[in-house]
């Protein structure tokens, strides 16, 4: 059934309270590139349900948990972490938004730490001309970075699925899967909800579509192999581990050597993202995603991540 107004877009993420600044960044970027859009929010705590809903950001539509959650997923709920619940929900999202607007021409799930530098029909225009139903985004690692036999070849960051009944079988399979195992680890070929992904061009050929701009789809696992010129813009960047560590000093990835072209898209988005914690701090008095406490294993990564020189840090200043 074609969308009421086929030339917006409609897209779905969710996160709590802690990743409300990121949120309300991709929010910012889609505003600014993605033209006629919805941003439909998977609320994963009443706090950020009702911060967004004080905001009254104009092309946000909230979907609250309690609302949108089936008996099966509560089912699973407590066998899982925080992480691990987001991936079992993720496949789940699309439909969430399919079922309250069944005129939707397609909706495409983001990650809340994306950041578009320009219209992200650059990527659906590629689906649409592929006429397929499905599309999903490679990780395609740096050859220093490849993890794929750990984390998968696709990376769920951007996928975007039609409205139509073979798509819907795709996002069906998937809820499967999810709903019977999607743990933060990699076992027997599964890792979360992403190595779900590694078969599906064959699987459901015909329907799924690989992008192929794969420079145009950039995170810190990818960015020295297509950012080396120092003239390409990706249409979105995956600010993947940026984190905030204190009052004043942001952790922006871990695991990675980046050089002074890639640093460029972070040096845009950065003023971004202080601008999003000063807007919940002078509301609400708190800054999102403060980290107040770390566990061993993570002092530890951060450490070894010191004197590896992998490691990079950003001081900021609210206000």
């Amino acid at each position: 059934m074609p969308s009421a107004d086929a030339s917006e877009e409609h897209f779905v993420t969710l996160f709590d309270s802690h990743f409300l600044a990121a949120g309300l960044c991709l929010y910012r970027s889609l505003k600014a590139h993605a033209g006629a859009f919805r941003l439909w929010v998977v609320c994963m705590d009443e706090k950020v349900e009702k911060q967004l809903h004080e905001l009254a950001l104009p092309e946000v539509r909230l979907l609250p948990l309690a609302e949108v959650e089936t008996p099966e997923l509560k089912r699973v709920r407590p066998s899982r972490s925080i992480a691990e619940y987001c991936w079992t929900l993720t496949p789940f999202t699309p439909s969430f938004v399919m079922d309250r607007e069944p005129g939707v021409r397609r909706v495409t799930y983001l990650d809340a730490d994306l950041y578009f530098f320009s219209d992200p029909r650059r990527l659906l225009e590629e689906l649409d001309a592929s006429r397929s139903q499905v599309l999903i985004t490679p990780h395609a690692y740096a050859p220093e970075y490849d993890q794929t036999s750990y984390s998968g070849i696709y990376c769920v960051q951007f996928v975007a699925f039609g409205n139509s009944a073979p798509a819907r079988e795709v996002l069906r399979w998937w809820q499967e899967r999810c709903i019977e195992w999607c743990y933060q680890r990699s076992e027997d070929g599964k890792f979360g909800d992403q190595k779900y992904l590694d078969d599906w061009p064959q699987r459901f050929a015909g329907t799924v579509h690989v992008l192929q701009r794969t420079d145009l789809a950039l995170g810190p696992w990818n960015a020295s192999r297509f950012l080396r010129d120092g003239t390409s813009t990706p249409v979105f960047f995956h600010f993947h581990g940026l984190r905030v560590i204190s009052p004043t000093q942001l952790l922006l990835y871990m695991t990675y050597r980046l050089d002074a072209t890639a640093f460029r898209l972070y040096d845009r988005y950065i003023p971004e993202f202080v601008q999003a914690l000063g807007t919940a701090f002078k509301r609400w008095g708190e800054i999102p995603g403060l980290q107040r406490k770390l566990g061993f294993r993570e002092r530890l990564l951060r450490i070894w991540n010191r004197v590896r020189g992998t490691i990079r840090y950003a001081s900021y200043r609210i206000g």
